[in-house]
């Protein structure tokens, strides 16, 4: 999973430039996205995620004096629980602005529970919707898969540059990205589904012209080019065991919920290093995951830091699991070998909540060995 080159024979083909970003269609864009989270079943998905639920919980009602008395926004509230949440945890006022017909389902919630005197449902964009104040917390879960997928970030800044007060914060207020070389049988079993896919059509290809007499392989190269994105150049979910990782994890973003700006997170650029920690493995890719942090502000500190990790973990995988790039070919490493190189990502010119990665880096054994360098390129859809 991943077209590779090595040495000086790099892929001519170049992902798309942050600048050349489309316009957004809000119709196209909602039926392909925010339509998803209109169904209870998915957020029946989010709900079940205990290790989401208890980081959320306990940031707030370990930091009660975030949300006494105060005003909070929240961001894409869903089913409405991260509102209900601040409104039990004493806050004054809070606007649970919701894009979605799910918006009725949360203020059945909010009367169930007795809050709609506090808690107001706004059915709208974030971008569109007014309030009538400033607000003292702007909560959001605005995590997609490696952090970044589904671009909803962008609407949470919107908000906190419109809504948020100077003193305000955001819940959570930091985040991280990380990526680590792991070990994985995915990447045999991918390419041997996208070989079978080949054989599949070279006999559909076959049988097409015997029994109609219509030639089709020139279609071939192009069907070629489908399987070789499906099967060798997208990245793969995965909830990985923590053995599987065999080297140190590197942090490749850092974000400053207050501070940070849509530019920050259109394009990532990063360099990286690793080191091996097992004795000897097969490298067959890497993987990507992230984590938050309920931090407060540096004026107004959490009495409680409390961290939400989607790391690879045996006992408290989350819904987000991690995303696996699979390097193609797979290579042998040693304890004390190092992985070094560059990352990027940068958003899908045709979704602007779609990804594409690239994976620039080389292997330096612990001999000082240095062998030659890799590219490698990736689609998160």
């Amino acid at each position: 999973m991943g077209s590779s080159s090595n040495g000086i024979n790099g892929l001519t083909e170049q992902l798309p430039s942050p600048a050349r970003a489309a316009v957004v269609d809000k119709g196209v864009d909602f039926a392909n996205y925010f339509c998803t989270y209109a169904f209870l079943y998915h957020q029946k998905e989010m709900l079940s995620d205990r290790v989401r639920m208890d980081a959320y919980c306990m940031s707030i009602f370990k930091n009660k004096h975030h949300f006494k008395d105060k005003t909070v926004l929240d961001v894409g509230t869903g089913s409405g629980i991260l509102a209900i949440w601040c409104a039990q945890a004493g806050a004054r006022k809070v606007y649970a602005v919701e894009a979605t017909k799910m918006s009725e389902h949360a203020r059945q919630l909010v009367k169930a529970n007795n809050l709609q005197g506090i808690v107001e449902v706004i059915e709208g964009s974030i971008e569109d919707i007014t309030l009538p104040e400033k607000v003292d917390v702007i909560i959001s879960e605005w995590m997609g898969y490696f952090l970044l997928r589904e671009s909803m970030l962008d609407s949470v800044i919107c908000a906190r540059d419109r809504w948020l007060k100077p003193t305000g914060m955001m819940y959570p207020s930091h985040a991280r990205m990380w990526i680590a070389p792991i070990r994985s049988g995915l990447g045999n079993q991918r390419k041997n589904d996208y070989e079978s896919s080949m054989i599949e059509w070279d006999n559909f290809v076959d049988d097409t012209h015997h029994h109609y007499g219509v030639n089709m392989r020139v279609l071939t190269d192009s069907y070629r080019k489908e399987n070789e994105k499906y099967y060798l150049q997208t990245s793969l979910w995965s909830n990985l065991e923590p053995d599987q990782v065999v080297g140190i994890p590197a942090i490749v973003m850092e974000l400053d919920c207050l501070t940070a700006t849509v530019d920050d997170i259109r394009s990532l650029n990063a360099n990286f290093s690793t080191s091996i920690s097992m004795e000897s493995a097969i490298v067959a890719g890497f993987a990507g995951w992230f984590d938050v942090h309920f931090r407060g502000s540096q004026s107004n500190p959490a009495q409680h830091e409390i961290e939400l990790s989607t790391a690879p973990s045996r006992n408290n995988p989350t819904h987000w699991g991690q995303q696996v790039f699979l390097s193609n070919p797979s290579f042998i490493v040693k304890g004390g070998d190092k992985i070094t190189g560059s990352f990027s990502m940068t958003r899908s010119v045709e979704n602007h909540r779609l990804l594409n990665v690239e994976f620039s880096y080389h292997l330096q054994k612990s001999s000082g060995q240095l062998l030659n360098s890799t590219t490698s390129r990736f689609y998160i859809d």
